[in-house]
C-alpha cells in the first residue's frame, strides 16, 4: 500500500498553480517536436539539391563531349558563371586539365566564420546544438586540396567505375553545404567534377527554426500568462477559502465570514457558497450546543442543589415528621433530575437519529386515535377529555419516523391535558390542504400570551399552571416535537384558537405523501 502512495506523493507537494503551467509547458513541448520535421525538411533540400547537381553535372558532361578542344574552355566560364558552380575538368591520368575558377572570376566564395556578426554565429551555434539534439551525423569539413587531382575526390574514383553521376556533400568553414557532383565525360576516361556552396539551403532551415522559435517563444509567453491567469482565478479564492475554514476551525474568531464570491457562478462560485452556508450552520449548531450545555448545567444545578440541602439536613433533624419531609424532597429532587437527564438525552440524540432515519409513511389519523386510546386506557388525559376529529378527506398519510411522531402527538397532548381544567375538552383536528396535513391540537386553558408563543418552544422555557407541583416537568417537551417536527420538513407553531374562545392552539404542519410517491 505504501508504493501507490510513493507514486502520488508528487501530487500532494505540487500546487495548482505548478501543475497548470506544467500542463501547458508540456504541451509546448509537444508542440516543439515540430523540430523533428524541420529536420526531414532539411533532407528533403538535400535530396533536391542532389538531383539538381547530377542534372548539372551530365549536362555539362554532355556538353564537354561535344564541344572541341578550344571549346571546352568556353563551356566551363559559361556554366560556371551562369549556374554560380566550380567546374573541374580532369584526364584520364587524373589531372586536372580546366578549371571555371582559373579561367573566369569565381561565382562563389567562401566566408570567412570569424568576419561574419554574432547573429550569423549565434546561428552557427544553434544549427549544431539541433544536430546534436536530432542526432544528425557529423559532415566532412571541405577543403580544397594543395595538389587538385582525381585522387583527391573519392566521388571520382566512384563515378568512374560506376559510369554514372555521384554526389557527395561537405560542410565548408562556415558550416554551409559544399555539394559535389562526379561524372564520367565520354569514353576517354575524363572526369567533370561540379562544387555548389548551397548556402540557401543553411538559410532556408534557419528561417525556418527562426519563425518556429519566435512562434513558439511567442505562444510560451501567452500561454505563462494564461496559466497564471487561469491559476489565480483558481488558486486565489481556494486559498481565500482555506484561509477562512482555517479560522473556523481555530474558533479563534467566531465572527469570520466564510466569502461567498457572489460574482462567481462556477463551481468555485458554489464550493465558496456551500462552505459558507456550511460554516454557518456550524457556528449555528455550536452555539446551540454551548447554549444548551449552559441550559442543563443551570437546570440540573438547582434540584442538585435542593437535594445537597435536605441530605445534609437530615442528620441533624430528629423529628421523624420533619426527617420525613426532607427524605420527601430528596426523593422528589432524585426524580426531578432523573427526569431532566432522560429529556436531555433525547433532546440531544433527536437530531443524530432522524438525519440517518429512513421515512415511512404514517397514518396521522390513526397513530391520534390509537395514541389518545391508550392514554384514555392509561387515564393520562384526566381530568381532561380528548377527542379527534377531522375535516375534508384524507388520505392522512405523512412521511416519517412513526415512533419519534407519537413522541410529538404525546407531548402536544401532555401540554395541553396539563393546562385543561377539570372536565375540559381537548380537540385534535386533522385537516389535509393540497400537499400539506395539518393537526391542530386545541385546550380550554388559560392559552399562551402573543409574546410567549415563541419561548414556549426554547428549551427549558417552562410557563406551568400555578397549582402543579414544581419540577413536575422539564421544559423540553413543545423544544422536542418542534425539532422533529423541523426534521420531518414540518413545522411547529402556536396561535390563536380558529374559534376564537379562550385557550391554547398548537398547529403542527407536515407534508403529506401524495400518490405517486405511494405508488
Amino acid at each position: 500500500m505504501a508504493e501507490p502512495r510513493a507514486r502520488g506523493s508528487w501530487k500532494r507537494r505540487t500546487s495548482l498553480t505548478v501543475r497548470i503551467l506544467a500542463v501547458n509547458i508540456i504541451a509546448l513541448g509537444l508542440m516543439a517536436g515540430s523540430l523533428f520535421y524541420l529536420d526531414s525538411y532539411r533532407k528533403q533540400l538535400f535530396e533536391e539539391r542532389f538531383k539538381l547537381a547530377r542534372a548539372e553535372a551530365e549536362v555539362a558532361a554532355a556538353g564537354l563531349a561535344e564541344a572541341g578542344p578550344e571549346q571546352r574552355a568556353m563551356v566551363l566560364r559559361h556554366v560556371g558563371s551562369g549556374q554560380q558552380l566550380r567546374l573541374r575538368l580532369y584526364d584520364a591520368s587524373g589531372t586536372l586539365v580546366l578549371d571555371s575558377f582559373a579561367l573566369a572570376a569565381p561565382s562563389f566564395s567562401l566566408v570567412d566564420p570569424a568576419s561574419e556578426s554574432w547573429w550569423e554565429q549565434a546561428g552557427r551555434t544553434i544549427d549544431r546544438g539541433m544536430n546534436f539534439i536530432l542526432g544528425t551525423p557529423p559532415t566532412p569539413a571541405y577543403a580544397d586540396p594543395e595538389r587538385d587531382t582525381a585522387a583527391a575526390w573519392p566521388e571520382l574514383g566512384e563515378a568512374l567505375a560506376a559510369g554514372r553521376a555521384v554526389t557527395r556533400v561537405r560542410a565548408a568553414e562556415d558550416e554551409t553545404p559544399m555539394i559535389n557532383a562526379a561524372v564520367p565525360v565520354g569514353g576517354r576516361g575524363e572526369l567533370l567534377l561540379t562544387t555548389r556552396n548551397a548556402r540557401d539551403i543553411t538559410q532556408s532551415v534557419r528561417d525556418a527554426r527562426g519563425t518556429l522559435a519566435i512562434v513558439l517563444t511567442v505562444t510560451l509567453l501567452i500561454s505563462i500568462q494564461l496559466s497564471l491567469f487561469l491559476a489565480r482565478t483558481i488558486v486565489q479564492p481556494l486559498r481565500a477559502l482555506v484561509r477562512a475554514a482555517v479560522r473556523v476551525r481555530l474558533g479563534r474568531d467566531r465572527a469570520v465570514e466564510v466569502p461567498r464570491l457572489p460574482d462567481r457562478g462556477d463551481e468555485i462560485g458554489l464550493l465558496a457558497r456551500a462552505l459558507s452556508d456550511m460554516s454557518r450552520a456550524l457556528r449555528q449548531r455550536i452555539d446551540a450546543v454551548e447554549s444548551f450545555a449552559a441550559d442543563v448545567a443551570h437546570e440540573i444545578k438547582n434540584p442538585l442543589a435542593s437535594l445537597r440541602s435536605a441530605l445534609e439536613s437530615l442528620d441533624k433533624v430528629q423529628d421523624a415528621e420533619l426527617r420525613g419531609k426532607l427524605t420527601a424532597i430528596a426523593t422528589h429532587d432524585v426524580q426531578r433530575i432523573d427526569r431532566l437527564v432522560t429529556e436531555i438525552a433525547e433532546a440531544s440524540r433527536i437530531d443524530a437519529e432522524l438525519s440517518r432515519t429512513q421515512f415511512e409513511p404514517v397514518n396521522l389519523l390513526a397513530l391520534a386515535r390509537n395514541l389518545v386510546r391508550a392514554r384514555d386506557e392509561r387515564g393520562e388525559n384526566d381530568p381532561a377529555r380528548v377527542r379527534v376529529v377531522t375535516s375534508g378527506h384524507g388520505p392522512w398519510d405523512v412521511p416519517g419516523d412513526e415512533a419519534r411522531l407519537v413522541r410529538v402527538i404525546e407531548n402536544l397532548l401532555d401540554n395541553a391535558v396539563s393546562f385543561s381544567p377539570s372536565g375540559g375538552k381537548v380537540m385534535v383536528s386533522l385537516t389535509r390542504d393540497e400537499d400539506r396535513l395539518t393537526m391542530a391540537v386545541l385546550d380550554r386553558g388559560p392559552g399562551i400570551p402573543p409574546e410567549a408563543r415563541e419561548k414556549v418552544f426554547d428549551r427549558f422555557h417552562s410557563l406551568r399552571p400555578a397549582e402543579e407541583d414544581f419540577g413536575t416537568h422539564s421544559g423540553l417537551g413543545l423544544a422536542i416535537a418542534r425539532t422533529i417536527a423541523e426534521a420531518h420538513e414540518g413545522t411547529l407553531e402556536a396561535i390563536d384558537r380558529p374559534d376564537g374562545k379562550a385557550g391554547a392552539c398548537l398547529v403542527l404542519s407536515l407534508p403529506a405523501v401524495v400518490e405517486d410517491e405511494e405508488e
